[in-house]
């Protein structure tokens, strides 16, 4: 059986409807977010969470983001510091997920944490924090894709991946910012980049008025998107690539040519003009279009570690980290 896909522009109330009928159900759904398409489930019931993970291929030890409709709700499962408040605050509705200390009365699921003391929650902006709110009580909403392949920015991606697996698939289009949320540790006043995303860390910085640093680098898992190898596509992917062999794909970023890229199976330009905000909407899309063109190698040129860029290298490499 094929997923029914609603879009939501033509029919918002039956949208809203049916997805409240599949999340009280514990079903897990296809739900468009800000960043990318998410398998959204009730993150208090754990009938749910297993179904979020049985779907994706996704491994328990990862864990998931709890997706709130604002602060109050997110108060009921974890504890805020007055730093994470204020970046709440300023960031909330959007692409920022924040990891704080569980609430001692949480009713999310501990299978939503992978046996952490921490919660990453956020707040996202649209018809999903509606429909959150409206559901009142929070999401577990991962990528909707199979475990370590490429994200969903569309609900055709959903079904590519998850068709067969889920009921209802949301439409929305595709999705405007195009990678994850950026996702950051609060303890007291010390501020910790887990994941790059949606929220420059720069912006971050300014908003907090304090340095974010980097983990050590030890493995351990804290958040979604940790994992070496993730966002993977079936061809091999080469970074910061000058050259291009014929039947290569190529992935450029800023109109800038490969050598040799004249007769590579598929061109595309993340941003001719060089604008993070649009290459990383275009980022996962043509991932998969150039994969699918196959070509058993996909070339990506060189793309500026800065601003959104942080986000866009970041994923790439993943993507390009030998598989397990």
């Amino acid at each position: 059986m094929s997923a029914e896909i609603l879009t939501i522009a033509d029919h918002e109330a039956a949208a809203f409807g049916r997805a409240l009928t599949e999340l009280s159900a514990g079903r897990p759904i296809g739900l468009p977010t800000e960043t990318v398409y998410g398998l959204a489930g009730d993150a208090t019931d754990p009938a749910a969470i297993t179904r979020i993970y049985e779907a994706k291929g996704r491994p328990r030890f990862n864990p998931l983001i709890a997706h709130v409709s604002d602060i109050a709700m997110a108060e009921r499962q974890v504890t805020f510091s007055p730093l994470a408040r204020r970046l709440a605050e300023r960031f909330w509705p959007g692409a920022l997920t924040l990891v704080l200390p569980l609430a001692r009365y949480r009713t999310v699921h501990d299978l939503a944490t992978s046996g952490l003391d921490t919660l990453a929650v956020r707040a996202p902006q649209g018809f999903a924090g509606r429909l959150i709110g409206a559901f009142g009580k929070p999401l577990a909403a991962p990528s909707a894709n199979l475990s370590g392949r490429i994200s969903a920015t569309t609900a055709g991606h959903v079904a590519d991946d998850l068709g067969d697996r889920i009921n209802l698939i949301l439409d929305a289009g595709a999705t405007p910012i195009g990678v994850e949320s950026t996702i950051l540790k609060v303890e007291d006043d010390v501020l910790t980049l887990l994941r790059p995303g949606g929220i420059a860390t720069s912006d971050i910085e300014n908003a907090a008025g304090r340095e974010v640093i980097r983990p050590a680098g030890d493995g351990r898992i804290e958040a979604p998107g940790m994992l070496t190898s993730h966002y993977a596509p079936e061809a091999g992917v080469a970074l910061d690539a000058r050259h291009a062999e014929p039947g290569d794909a190529v992935i450029r970023f800023g109109g800038t040519a490969l050598d040799g890229d004249g007769e590579a199976r598929i061109i595309l330009d993340l941003s001719p003009s060089g604008d993070f905000a649009e290459a990383a909407a275009n980022l996962f899309g043509y991932l998969k279009k150039a994969d699918a063109s196959g070509a058993k190698i996909i070339r990506v040129g060189h793309v500026p570690e800065r601003d959104l860029g942080e986000a866009i290298v970041d994923r790439l490499r993943r993507a390009a980290a030998p598989r397990g």
